[in-house]
This record gives C-alpha cells, structure tokens and sequence, in this order.
C-alpha cells in the first residue's frame, strides 16, 4: 500500500486532477463542516439571494455534527455521517465552486455526474473514528447557523486530516471498483 497524499485545503484544480479512487490522502489547512439542515439553508438562502456562509470555491465541506469541546480541546468526536442525505444539495454546491466533499458511504449518480463535470472530490472519513479524526482538528469556529447547534457550520483548520478518495473526476467509484475486484477474485 503506498504512503498518504498530503494535500492543502482550499484544494487548486491541480491538486484535485492528480487524484483517483482509492487514494489515500492527509489534508492540511481550512475545511468546513455542514449537515442535511446548513445545506438546506445554504441551498434555499442562495436561491433567494443570500451570500453562502463561506466562499465555496476550492474548498472541502465535511458532513460532521462533531459532539462538544471537552476542556481543553477545539473539538469533541468528529466522525462522519452519512452523504447521501446532501446528495440534493451537492450539485448545488458543486456549480458554485465546492471542490470536495467528505463523509460515508456512496453518493447517488447525479452527484457523481456533478463531481466529474466540476472536477471535484468525493472523499470518505473513517466512520466510528470520530475521537481518532478529532485529533487532527486543531481548531474549530461556528461560522454560520449557530441554531443549530452541533450541525451549525464551523471551519476547522486541520493538520493531516486522514481520508480516501472515493469519486474523482474521471468517474472512478471506489466502492464500484472494490466490488468489481472481489468478484476477480471468485
């Protein structure tokens, strides 16, 4: 198995074209966090002309509802949900620039379409590491719909940020060629 990647967020087209399925990476640098409520409002709020919580272009958005700050660190457990509750939001997002998304578990074709057409990334966190990922997190700021609690937006800066590439921008699906592998080996 080779090394990580390292790669810095906000992510360059550069960046993003050498990647494929199945790499693993180590992002340093600013990531945003946002669930199924802060995509609806950056979506719907958008739509009535309102400015995105943050600048989309280049960046990666994390699909984490971390729990709370234990005393002396910026975050609790940060693991991630499941994607495809944003699926009718991503493309959204993507056309305005989003350069990268993290989460679990596969994303439905439309979002895949939308990866490949915008040269974006779609990258899985480990899910039930959340207290592991945390450790790469050293800071942590609610940005933007602080009602919503542990799903506000925040922007965390990250050091070596553990994640593998699972959609890239030529259309390989991680998920589609672990299966088309196990079924080689029968």
């Amino acid at each position: 198995m080779s090394s990580p990647i390292k790669i810095a967020s906000p992510l360059t087209d550069e960046a993003v074209s050498k990647l494929r399925a199945g790499d693993r990476v180590l992002i340093t640098g600013t990531i945003y966090t946002g669930r199924d409520m802060a995509h609806k409002y950056m979506v719907e709020g958008h739509q009535k002309g309102e400015k995105v919580p943050f600048d989309l272009k280049g960046q990666v958005l994390y699909y984490t509802g971390p729990t709370p700050a234990p005393p002396g660190k910026p975050i609790g457990a940060a693991g991630p949900t499941t994607s495809y509750r944003m699926d009718k939001y991503a493309p959204y997002l993507l056309d305005l620039g989003l350069k990268c998304m993290i989460g679990k578990g596969p994303r439905g074709a439309a979002v895949r379409e939308s990866i490949k057409k915008n040269k974006a990334l779609y990258l899985a966190a480990i899910g039930g590491a959340g207290a592991l990922i945390s450790k790469s997190i050293k800071k942590a700021e609610v940005i933007a719909y602080p009602e919503l609690g542990t799903e506000a937006v925040m922007r965390l800066e990250v050091e070596d940020f553990p994640a593998i590439v699972v959609n890239d921008i030529v259309g390989g699906d991680l998920y589609e060629l672990g299966v088309a592998e196990y079924r080689e080996e029968k």
